[in-house]
């Protein structure tokens, strides 16, 4: 890896208020959306917004995180992976030989399966001190492994690497990408209108003739992922346990990702089952947005898509919820990071009639002019950052509060603190110019959603994954009908002390000198810092970590304020790093 691919890594009147209100709830319900349901049970949505020749063009399968069982935690991401690998005629040279290989490494991959049991069986009754110990391995284990990466070899020297990708780039495409979440995985591109015809070609081709090839290895990327994203960021795996006290029945207990013992186990016949069920068209939602013409996408919509067979086998409905939450429940963990105070309460699911007076509730505390930051930070200067948040997940949702503690003070007195604010919006009726003030701030970020393409594909897809994209054209108007009384009763109702859970996180003790640029970085910009010290770090050749050092300075100079104390301790520490390898040290 070379040093330039390190780097990728209001108004406050009334009146305003009301245009405000207007335009927003206007804006998302004359959306021109034509829906679209196909024989075989697929939604398509056409929403034609003049103007622009591109379109942004995407579908959502309904199937998250939240989906899978422990045995295949981690598999819905997977598969954004796998989708992007090709088909039949996209992706390999030599189709018959791909699947021969395919079918070879299933069947290694079964056979590994029973020596890596049996080495779990002897570690877990003390015969041996660890399963993962290469070590410990027989002689017939190493032979499998030799003829798997064999295999590996022989089928990379007939694929197309990208060729998927490669297609949409030459048709003028791009921003070709997906992400998944605990209730969906959402995959899109741009491309020109004149375009559209290779789009329902293209998606219902990798949707009807996948081809899940370099399986196996693919996990070893989601690995690295997971090293970058969890276990390398300065509270990744803490915030992962966490949660997984917090959601103690729900299966959004995993993490999107997965867990580690999951990936290493989830075989191919497994995703295709997965597949079969869940990428089904009966469980998709297609979008278009952008300049086009209607009766030709949905011509083409119903050649390309219909070609999807429904599934005999529906997914299967999540069926296990949280029980009634009984006491409180505090993590206490150490980590590299700044003494940190977090407070979750049960919400509720997205749609919920109280959804609404929660998001204005904890709009209220969250922001710049919150009550958290204008309390905690600038008043009482108990913490150097706070902030709230609402997360309506589809079967279930959940509140934080949150508070970082100034240089001086403890996290008992950020936390003495986050509830005493709780306390007062539990105890008195917000001002009504303290709520106008906050539905302008977020009917205005609402009004910017609605205003580009490629977000309101998203949303549109994002909402009926969730319940009806229609929800989104009355969010505004629900958002804007919220009382000051609603606010009053929802923080009653759901921030209720007997029923919260803390973590707190205390910085962890270290033997090395205090670093004091770290130390001015705030909990997010850690986070980054701390993804850009895992690609540095295992980088061994000065010149490469010079090459990296000039890019990091001719970015710094571009990048906004916020960012500059991430560029300048990244700076330090790669500075640092040439300086010890070249003294001749690890």
């Amino acid at each position: 890896m070379n040093g330039s691919s390190l780097l990728r890594l209001a108004t406050r009147s009334l009146l305003a208020a009301a245009l405000l209100a207007g335009a927003c709830s206007a804006l998302a319900q004359d959306l021109d959306v034509k829906e679209i349901t196909l024989d075989n049970g697929m939604t398509v949505l056409l929403c034609r917004r003049p103007g622009d020749p591109n379109v942004a063009a995407g579908w959502v399968a309904k199937v998250g995180s939240v989906n899978e069982h422990p045995g295949i935690t981690g598999l819905s991401h997977l598969f954004e992976h796998m989708m992007f690998k090709g088909t039949h005629v996209v992706g390999t040279k030599n189709i018959e030989e791909d699947l021969k290989l395919n079918a070879e490494q299933d069947r290694v991959r079964a056979d590994l399966r029973k020596e890596q049991g049996e080495l779990d069986r002897k570690e877990r009754m003390g015969l041996i001190p660890d399963a993962r110990d290469p070590a410990a391995r027989t002689p017939h284990h190493q032979e499998l492994l030799a003829e798997f990466d064999g295999l590996l070899k022989k089928q990379k020297d007939i694929l197309a690497d990208n060729e998927f990708d490669a297609i949409y780039t030459k048709a003028g495409g791009s921003n070709i990408n997906a992400f998944t979440n605990y209730d969906s995985t959402c995959y899109f591109v741009n491309l020109p209108a004149n375009k559209l015809e290779l789009f329902f070609w293209l998606e219902s081709d990798r949707l009807m003739n996948p081809v899940f090839r370099q399986f196996y290895s693919e996990r070893d990327v989601v690995w690295e992922e997971r090293r970058m994203r969890t276990d390398s960021t300065p509270t990744g795996k803490q915030d992962e346990l966490f949660s997984t006290m917090f959601w103690n029945a729900s299966p959004y207990s995993w993490p999107v990702i997965g867990w580690p013992s999951d990936l290493d186990g989830i075989t191919r016949e497994e995703a295709n089952a997965y597949f079969a069920s869940n990428y089904a068209p009966n469980n998709l939602t297609a979008a278009i947005v952008g300049d086009f013409d209607v009766a030709e996408a949905e011509r083409l919509a119903r050649q390309y898509f219909s070609r999807l067979k429904r599934s005999s086998e529906p997914p299967t409905p999540v069926k296990t919820f949280e029980p009634p939450m009984i006491g409180v429940r505090r993590y206490e963990a150490e980590a590299e990071t700044k003494p940190t105070v977090t407070v979750r309460w049960f919400a509720v699911p997205h749609g919920h009639v109280d959804e609404m007076p929660l998001q204005v509730a904890t709009d209220l505390l969250n922001g710049e002019t919150g009550r958290l930051e204008l309390s905690l930070v600038k008043g009482q200067k108990v913490a150097s950052s706070a902030g709230a948040g609402l997360d309506a997940r589809k079967y279930g949702g959940s509140i934080d509060v949150q508070g970082v503690a100034a240089s001086d003070r403890s996290v008992e007195d950020v936390e003495n603190a986050l509830y005493a604010e709780v306390k007062k919006l539990q105890d008195g009726v917000v001002p009504a110019d303290e709520l106008q003030k906050v539905k302008n701030r977020a009917l205005a970020d609402k009004y910017r959603r609605l205003n580009g393409n490629w977000l309101i594909m998203v949303q549109l897809l994002i909402y009926d994954s969730l319940s009806d994209w229609r929800t989104m054209t009355t969010e505004a108007d629900r958002y804007l009908a919220v009382t000051a009384e609603d606010v009053q009763r929802v923080a009653k109702k759901y921030l209720d002390m007997d029923t919260r859970t803390v973590a707190v996180y205390r910085t962890k003790k270290s033997d090395e000198p205090p670093d004091p640029l770290w130390e001015a970085l705030n909990p997010q910009q850690q986070q980054m810092a701390s993804q850009i010290k895992s690609q540095l770090m295992p980088v061994t050749d000065p010149a490469q970590l010079a090459e990296a050092l000039a890019g990091l300075t001719a970015q710094k100079a571009s990048v906004p304020p916020e960012m500059t104390p991430v560029f300048d301790w990244a700076e330090n520490l790669v500075k640092t790093r040439i300086a010890t390898l070249k003294a001749g040290e690890p």
